[in-house]
């Protein structure tokens, strides 16, 4: 059974989130403080971690960024604040989806179901993907630049595998998303932009001078062939 891990400071969202993944099947540990967050990653090893954004004391973009520092958990933040900042600064900051309050319980155990669907993997076409000096091996979920391990969330690691199996194919930013959840193909296509430029980040050396993710202008994204 899947361990999630649920960090808000209102009982009522809590009670609600706790309640709809239960019934979807997943185990839930609720915390409502950072210093609770940390202590119980920790102890309960979770598979996905749901990350309100105002938190007493410390905030849960900080607790992202210090996940980040230690592991590639997926961690989907929450907000009652639906500014475009934010929801980038989330993203920034490690993670994976961004899910504004008031939200629907259903739609969150959709994106908790898609997200942990793609860090379980599927029977892939090929075991290792070769682009350049770039490498992405489909069995470790590893992607390796020159050799080196370059550390992916599940969001961006996912859309690089998307691209990447479809070497030299353009797709346009709203095709991306359905790719992510074909369960419930919602969400900004500003994030993808932000994927983007975290994966960028990462594999170019470059980043404003791409040579692998290439932008189709006015359209979306495509990966380079071999």
């Amino acid at each position: 059974m899947k361990r999630i891990l649920v960090v808000d400071d209102e009982d009522s969202i809590l009670k609600i989130v706790d309640y709809a993944l239960s019934e979807a099947g997943y185990e839930v540990h609720t915390a409502r403080d950072g210093h609770g967050a940390e202590f119980l990653f920790e102890q309960i090893k979770p598979d996905l971690v749901i990350l309100d954004v105002m938190l007493p004391g410390k905030s849960g973009l900080d607790i992202a960024r210090d996940l980040r520092t230690e592991s590639n958990i997926p961690i989907i933040m929450l907000s009652a604040r639906g500014d475009e900042v934010d929801r980038i600064l989330g993203l920034e900051f490690g993670a994976d989806d961004y899910v504004t309050k008031p939200f629907s319980p259903r739609e969150l155990v959709s994106r908790v179901k898609a997200i942990l669907r793609r860090v379980d993997g599927g029977p892939a076409e090929k075991a290792c993907i070769q682009i350049g000096d770039l490498e992405i091996d489909t069995l470790s979920r590893q992607v390796r630049l020159l050799g080196q391990p370059i550390h992916l969330t599940t969001s961006e690691y996912g859309i690089l595998l998307h691209l990447a199996k479809h070497p030299g194919k353009a797709f346009s930013r709203q095709a991306i998303l359905s790719a992510l959840w074909d369960e419930s193909p919602v969400g900004d296509e500003r994030a993808v932009d932000v994927h983007i430029h975290n994966i960028r980040e990462k594999i170019e050396a470059d980043h404003s001078d791409p040579t692998y993710l290439l932008t189709v202008r006015g359209y979306g994204y495509r990966l380079r062939e071999s």
